[in-house]
Formats: structure tokens, C-alpha cells, sequence
């Protein structure tokens, strides 16, 4: 089973960013993938946070919606809608929303970020406080396809391993991660907290990545890159917009579960 994160440098511009998913969905297809992943804020990388109110969509209705499930007809993919802006119940606050189609163009699920970026970065100046323009979720979803059943996180969520036990509790094998990390914590910390998701949890990792400067002046760091479920990196692209594709074994986690109980012998 081949799948793909795909790496963009997103914009203010709406259009702009879906005619660079349209490209890199092609690429993807091109490539024989199943499954294509984007990264968070992949329609979206406003210059000021409350700029995503404006664009912010009706579940099942919208622009940006529409453009996923007719991208999911034309290239016959599974597609992870990475992270978009939906209407929460704040009129000034959305959902970072996920939501997942198959190559019909079906929604089969949608998570909403759980854990929202409120943090200063140590030794720098940078701040976040995505509290500001974005409502929290509160229920962690898994999707079955035929790559096996994927538990959905977004960026942030990286940091919380008990969302991902969770999800494990939940029959996850997978797990994708679309983000839009930053610079400075990408360098300290992307691969290590990716690689221990994958390897503590006996599954795979799919995460693609913001890359580059946005329009906010935000720094991403890139690197979006794929984890077999025993920390090996099987793909990985630093910098650029770009498809990163792996083949993926369905059986493997099941079959590491049962060599190597650790998810079995936990006593917590």
C-alpha cells in the first residue's frame, strides 16, 4: 500500500494554496498512491489568525471542502484534509478541522484539534497563542481504510501520547500527524517525538509539514516524512513542496504487536 504527506508552503491565498494540493495530488496519483495526507493550514496560512473566520466552512459544505471530495473522484485517492478552518461555536473562534474522504468522494470522518499551540518558545521571542482564534475538540476519532485504521492528530497533539494510546485503545495502526511546526521546535524535537509515536506504539506515522516562510512571518520547519512502526524513517523531504511516498505493510503492526508484546504488557 503506497501513501504520500505532502509538503507545501501555504499562503494567504485560498485559490493558490488548492492549485498547489491539485498539483501535488496529481503527483501523487501519478506515483500510485492510495493515500494522500496534507499538512495542517493547507488551504490557509493567514496573516493574521482571525482571517480564518472568514473562510471558515459549514461541515459538508464550502470551497475547500468541495475541493477535496472532487480531488478524491478525479485521482481515485484516499485523502487526510490535513487541517481547514470550520465553524465552532465562538463566531470568533474556529475548529481546526480534518476531515477524511475516500476515492468516491464519501467523508468517512472529521477530528478537530484537540490540543490548541498556547506556548512561548524558550529563548526566543516567538509566541503562540492559538486559543485566540481557534475552539478546542474534544473527540479523538479513528477512520478504517485500506491502509488500516488511522487515529487522526493534528501538529500540537504530537506532544500528548496519551491522545495516542487512545487511539491505539481505538484499534489505530496508523497514525497521521499533518502539522505546520515550527522552525525552532521542529530542529529540537520533529523526528525524536515522530519516531517514539511510531515506536512506543507499534505503528506507522504519516506526517506532512508546512515548510518555509508564511505570511505571518511564521518559520515552518518542513521535513515531512513517513516512521515505520519500529522508528525507521522510510521517506523524508526537508525543504520544498513536494510528495513524500512510502510502501506500507497493513499486516506489520499486527504482526510486531504480537512478536514484541509491549502494548500488551502495559500495567498503568
Amino acid at each position: 500500500m503506497r501513501v504520500a504527506a505532502l509538503q507545501m508552503n501555504s499562503g494567504a491565498n485560498v485559490d493558490e494554496n488548492l492549485q498547489a494540493a491539485d498539483r501535488l495530488f496529481a503527483a501523487a496519483a501519478e506515483d500510485a498512491c492510495q493515500l494522500a495526507v496534507l499538512p495542517e493550514n493547507f488551504a490557509l496560512m493567514a496573516r493574521n489568525a482571525r482571517d480564518k473566520v472568514a473562510h471558515a466552512e459549514q461541515p459538508g459544505s464550502g470551497p475547500i471542502q468541495e475541493f477535496l471530495v472532487d480531488s478524491a473522484r478525479r485521482y481515485g485517492l484516499w485523502i487526510i484534509g490535513g487541517s481547514m478552518p470550520m465553524v465552532s461555536p465562538e463566531a470568533k473562534r474556529v475548529f481546526g478541522a480534518c476531515p477524511v474522504y475516500d476515492p468516491k468522494g464519501n467523508e468517512r470522518a472529521c477530528y478537530r484539534k484537540i490540543h490548541l499551540f498556547d506556548v512561548k518558545l524558550p529563548g526566543s521571542d516567538e509566541a503562540y497563542k492559538e486559543s485566540w482564534s481557534m475552539f478546542p475538540g474534544d473527540d479523538p476519532q479513528t477512520v478504517n481504510t485500506p491502509v488500516g485504521k488511522i487515529g487522526l492528530t493534528i501538529c500540537y497533539d504530537l506532544r500528548f501520547p496519551e491522545l495516542f494510546r487512545s487511539l491505539i485503545d481505538d484499534g489505530a495502526t496508523v497514525f497521521t500527524v499533518p502539522a505546520a511546526f515550527t522552525r525552532v521546535t521542529g530542529e529540537a524535537h520533529w523526528h525524536i517525538l515522530l519516531r517514539a509515536r511510531a515506536i512506543e506504539n507499534l505503528a506507522y506515522v504519516i506526517a506532512p509539514g508546512q515548510y518555509g516562510e508564511h505570511p505571518d512571518k511564521r518559520q515552518t520547519y518542513g521535513h515531512s516524512l513517513i516512521v515505520d512502526p519500529w522508528g525507521k524513517i522510510l521517506a523524508e523531504q526537508a525543504e520544498g513542496e513536494g510528495v513524500v511516498a512510502a510502501d506500507i505493510d497493513p499486516e506489520l503492526p499486527a504482526k510486531l504487536r504480537h512478536d514484541f508484546p509491549a502494548l500488551a504488557n502495559r500495567r498503568l
